[in-house]
């Protein structure tokens, strides 16, 4: 199988994920949601073109003919899929390097909508194509991204289906924490409704936990969106080894 039909393999059954940063996108820190400039080192960087979207917009809906893939440079996006009964569950948080709409597949298999004001750079499926047949050693990077989104899915079935509500919640501020290189205070732009939407629970019980952590000197809520791990060592032990 060549790497390219490898890709299309994976990417069919993923949820697309997390760990697709690693295609070699290095943002530019304080730009916010500002046009990031093109990286000559990044093999994406001429491909396409971005556009700043403000929040909660859609960027493309479940279900919708997928003829791009599209690349966060900036901001938050939330992944979703609608079930039978009309619930919404949240399937991920994308954030600057990220990539969506992966899938080989005729349509896309989620909607994606901005949780901020967010930066996106959207490239033509054919022009990716071109790419991955000129370049074997990027394609093969985005297979390794594409089986990471496998793990990563795992991990999301085990959290939904074997955690309680407190090792949930830490669970979800920890990996936050983790793709900021471990820094003790991380962006939480997402509503409760959000979170709640991604862990299977209910707004109240995330907002009741997080109060709980509040009280134990866990977390500290700060303005703007966002919140400090004051005791990551004790999160992690609550997390049950996330």
């Amino acid at each position: 199988m060549s790497t390219h039909a490898a890709i299309a393999a994976h990417a069919n059954r993923a949820v697309p994920g997390y760990l697709v940063s690693a295609l070699a996108m290095t943002p530019t820190a304080g730009m916010g949601a500002a046009v990031q400039p093109r990286n000559p080192a990044d093999p994406l960087a001429s491909l396409g073109h971005s556009k700043v979207h403000e929040r909660e917009t859609t960027l493309f809906s479940e279900g919708d003919a997928a003829g791009s893939v599209f690349r966060v440079l900036s901001g938050m996006v939330r992944l979703y899929k609608m079930l039978p009964d009309g619930r919404r569950q949240i399937i991920g948080f994308l954030q600057a390097g990220d990539m969506m709409g992966l899938a080989f597949a005729s349509q896309y298999l989620y909607t994606a909508e901005t949780v901020t004001a967010t930066t996106i750079q959207r490239i033509p499926r054919l022009e990716l194509d071109a790419l991955m047949d000129a370049q074997p050693a990027f394609a093969r990077k985005l297979l390794s991204a594409t089986t990471s989104e496998l793990i990563a899915a795992q991990d999301q079935m085990v959290l939904l289906g074997r955690k309680s509500a407190a090792e949930k919640v830490a669970t979800f501020l920890l990996r936050l924490s983790d793709r900021k290189g471990g820094e003790r205070t991380i962006d939480l732009p997402m509503g409760r409704s959000d979170i709640a939407d991604h862990l299977g629970l209910t707004t109240e019980t995330v907002s009741r936990t997080l109060t709980k952590l509040k009280s134990t000197r866990l977390i500290r809520i700060l303005v703007g969106g966002k919140l400090d791990l004051l005791d990551r060592d004790a999160l992690a032990d609550l997390a049950g080894g996330f």
